[in-house]
């Protein structure tokens, strides 16, 4: 082999040989850390996780327990907006047009800013007005007034399906999962599934720009889960993201806390992550804990990709 010399005499191809050698190791060796570091926060919780994560540039991805159904409650509030905007972009809906709110939309047990604020209904809000409650605040009242804009809860999961996405279903409105405990597992989704809806949404090509950029504002604006994804990073980062969270029985056992979405990294690229726990005994301060403690140890190793 020749050798090239810079000043001084040093000898590059020989050292860059030895880069070439350590390298790879060193890399397999952090990525060996940092699925340690997750299995070791998995092992301190009560409840069944799912997890995926994905650089969205490097395309480098984590799984686990990626096969297994988890409900969604309201997380399936995302692929809603998504649907919702689908039909404002072939021009069936528009986000200026008015919708007509009465009080007896305003279903007295649920969770609701919009019946905070105009307890009395007899409003008009814009369909953008509709989709910022529904996505940003988590609204279960305007979430199921979208619902029937668009044809109901099979409209919706036809669409997502028709993106090639697999692994989800969506079958119940809010009102419908309040009735009984057991409707919110019809709502369901395998972590790679909710994933690649993440994926699909940030590579921007199945919306139009200004939806896509108005749908990434309003999961940006989340103002549920403060101390799940976000809960350990620094507070500059950007993160587009939705919650769902469930209630919890008689046995004390929570069916969902989940939080899904995109992290802006200090390097400019892209994180999409997805955490799904069900059935933990654990109180929400445990469990909002474990969500961070994932997202960070998440954060830190796509931050060096």
């Amino acid at each position: 082999m020749r050798e090239v010399k810079q000043e001084g005499g040093i000898r590059l191809y020989p050292l860059l040989v030895i880069l070439c050698l350590i390298y790879p190791k060193f890399v397999v060796a952090q990525t060996n850390q940092f699925k340690q570091k997750i299995e070791d926060i998995v092992s301190g919780s009560n409840g069944e996780i799912g997890i995926a994560v994905m650089g969205l540039e490097s395309r480098e991805k984590y799984l686990f327990r990626e096969s297994q159904k988890f409900p969604m409650q309201s997380v399936f509030k995302f692929p809603l907006a998504m649907a919702v905007l689908n039909e404002v972009d072939k021009g069936k809906l528009s986000l200026d047009q008015k919708i007509h709110i009465t009080k007896e939309d305003l279903e007295p047990k649920t969770w609701s800013p919009v019946k905070v604020k105009f307890p009395e209904g007899n409003i008009d809000l814009t369909l953008a007005e509709l989709l910022s409650y529904t996505v940003s605040q988590s609204d279960n009242i305007t979430c199921d007034i979208l619902f029937k804009l668009v044809g109901g809860t099979v409209n919706v999961d036809k669409y997502i399906k028709s993106l090639g996405i697999k692994g989800i279903a969506i079958k119940a409105t809010e009102m419908e999962m309040s009735k009984h405990w057991d409707v919110q597992f019809t709502n369901w989704c395998q972590p790679p599934a909710m994933l690649q809806i993440l994926d699909t949404f940030y590579q921007g090509n199945k919306l139009s720009k200004s939806s896509n950029a108005f749908l990434w504002k309003i999961m940006t604006e989340t103002a549920t889960g403060p101390n799940q994804i976000k809960g350990m990073l620094p507070k500059d980062v950007s993160v587009a993201h939705k919650t769902g969270s469930s209630g919890t029985n008689d046995k004390g056992i929570t069916a969902a806390t989940n939080d899904v979405g995109i992290i802006t990294l200090p390097n400019g690229k892209h994180l999409a992550i997805v955490l799904f726990l069900t059935n933990s005994p654990d109180p929400k301060e445990k469990r909002d804990e474990f969500m961070a403690r994932i997202a960070k140890a998440s954060f830190d190793y796509y931050s060096l990709k």
